[in-house]
């Protein structure tokens, strides 16, 4: 069986996270500091009225920062923990390159790093036109302290009304 996943790159690596994890992808847009959050929350942006925490993935997965740029996007989405629980951070990549159908059995295991918390966080590796795709578990990348951490903090933030267009 396959899925669709959508891809994008960090440091010049590919990345891969499932599409049903996936609200949206946005352009990168100012984001407000959050004061004596973890190193890897960016901080909070506003999308359609609501407060979502933004976290620096090459940070999270201790990679040299860069400054954004014209390719720099901020993918939304949206983890489901435990039933009862949905968490909706933005992700900030390097860039968002396509959607791909990856089969299971392209999928191959992730390789030993040495330690658990990077098998942790990815599922696999896929290949695809002679580069790898690293297939990330996204409902494993934070642990359960983090993703209370992100729900907090977009918690603390007030609601910004949609502005109503004349007509509605």
């Amino acid at each position: 069986m396959s899925h669709p996943f959508l891809t994008f790159t960090l440091a010049d690596s590919h990345f891969a996270v499932e599409v049903t994890n996936v609200q949206e992808v946005l352009e990168y847009q100012h984001i407000t500091r959050v004061p004596c959050a973890d190193t890897w929350m960016e901080g909070l942006i506003s999308s359609r009225g609501q407060g979502i925490s933004v976290v620096n993935m090459r940070r999270k997965f201790a990679l040299d920062d860069r400054e954004p740029d014209k390719n720099t996007r901020i993918i939304v989405m949206e983890l489901r923990p435990t039933e009862d629980e949905t968490v909706i951070f933005g992700a900030i990549a390097d860039s968002v390159q396509e959607v791909i159908e990856i089969a299971d059995e392209e999928i191959e295991p992730p390789p030993k790093f040495g330690n658990t918390i990077a098998t942790r966080f990815i599922r696999g590796i896929a290949k695809r036109e002679g580069e790898f795709i690293i297939v990330l578990n996204a409902e494993q990348i934070f642990s359960q302290d983090e993703l209370d951490d992100i729900t907090e903090t977009e918690e603390s933030v007030p609601v910004e009304e949609e502005e109503q267009s004349p007509e509605g």
